[in-house]
């Protein structure tokens, strides 16, 4: 072979050559899973490791005995205390019997026995709308948003009480009481401080001396006092502003009050949110010929409503809470029927209070989780379009 010139080696055949990529391998076990996270997040060091396990050790003492008292040792049947009571040495847990046989009580109060169809009507009613609000793809939804927020709370009033208007015989809100009071009343409050808060958010904002200067009466007195102070107020003090003749019983008085204190809340609430609304919305519906009323509707309060969502919630919760001061007024309400029915001779038994306090503690949670879940899903309808 002449200088200057190379010799090629042939190319391998194409059956030895590699033509797809690998498929990715998987992570190593120990980056992977449960084990990952919890190496990652519980033990990293072993500082973090002795705390969880400390932890851990706690709520594990702490489930234990909630399950032995709640269950394994609780008392499921029994026509009186007598079935609540140590014998022989057997520890006893919660008295479920006495919840059994009460929980009637708990629920209608002393509302009429023959009558309770409309507590039962009104309930199912609120279930169905409760569904309907679920329901993301429901027709109509904002008709049906404003009949079930709006509507529902007011006409289920007015046909438990059974004015003259419906045709129904008049049950006296002295009789009412128990979870039925409870979720009235609640219901009630929230559907209509809403619309009460956004009134008295945008007068504070008013240009206008007189409606500023009466929004801002009307948001810092409720908010300066506690609610009992205003339940005794709305009590005592209401029927001094009504012409002669006109007296709303105190269930009614109890609803103004609660409205005003939780509107007066919601109020700044919903004033931070339309603060939060950039100045370029204002102009740009001033460019668009769009009048105040207009560019607030269309435009403003459903951005600021938006941004409000977790704090409405949270009044909201508070709101289904405070219900139980309408005691202090004379109403009995879910726990005042417990506070009532523990006391009772025939079910004298060590554990009975503490039994009537757990079961009212899991009703309120199961209603304020709910509560907090829902306004959870909404936040998160609501804020798809932001994100990333």
């Amino acid at each position: 072979m002449s200088s200057g010139t190379y010799r090629h080696e042939p190319l391998l055949p194409s059956t030895y050559c590699q033509s797809d990529p690998y498929p990715p391998a998987p992570p190593p076990l120990g980056d992977r899973g449960w084990f990952s996270w919890l190496r990652r997040n519980l033990f990293p060091t072993w500082r973090q490791s002795l705390l969880s396990i400390l932890i851990f050790s706690l709520l594990a003492g702490t489930a234990w005995q909630l399950a032995k008292f709640l269950l394994v040792d609780a008392v499921w049947w029994g026509d009186t205390g007598e079935a609540c009571r140590p014998s022989d040495g057997r520890p006893v847990g919660a008295c479920w019997a006495f919840i059994a046989d009460r929980y009637k009580y708990f629920i209608y109060g002393s509302y009429p026995l023959d009558q309770r169809w409309r507590v039962n009507t009104f309930f199912i009613a609120g279930g169905l709308g409760l569904a309907y609000l679920l329901w993301r793809r429901a027709p109509f939804r904002r008709l049906g948003l404003t009949l079930v927020i709006v509507a529902l709370p007011l006409i289920g009033f007015i046909f438990l009480s059974g004015w003259d208007a419906v045709g129904l015989p008049d049950v006296p809100t002295n009789l009412w009481g128990g979870l039925m009071v409870t979720i009235v009343v609640a219901a009630v409050g929230i559907a209509t401080a809403l619309p009460v808060g956004i009134l008295l958010a945008l007068g504070r904002r008013s240009h206008l001396v007189i409606v500023r200067w009466l929004s801002i009466g009307l948001i810092e007195l409720p908010r300066g006092v506690p609610l009992v102070t205003v339940l005794f107020m709305a009590n005592t003090m209401l029927p001094l502003f009504l012409p002669p003749g006109l007296n709303p019983d105190k269930l009614v008085r109890a609803l103004v009050g609660i409205t005003f204190f939780a509107a007066a809340y919601l109020a700044e609430i919903i004033r931070g949110g339309l603060q939060a609304i950039p100045r370029g919305q204002y102009e740009a519906a001033s460019a668009l010929g769009f009048g105040y009323w207009r560019t607030m509707v269309l435009i403003t309060l459903p951005q600021a409503l938006k941004v409000a969502v977790p704090n409405i919630v949270s009044i909201n919760i508070g709101l289904f809470k405070d219900t139980s001061l309408l005691l202090i007024v004379g109403i009995f309400d879910f726990l005042s029927t417990v506070e009532t029915a523990r006391i009772d001779p025939r079910w004298a038994a060590p554990t009975i209070s503490t039994t009537g306090y757990a079961f009212a503690a899991i009703v309120y949670f199961s209603f304020c989780f709910g509560m907090s879940r829902y306004g959870a899903l909404i936040e998160r309808r609501l804020s798809r379009d932001h994100g990333r």
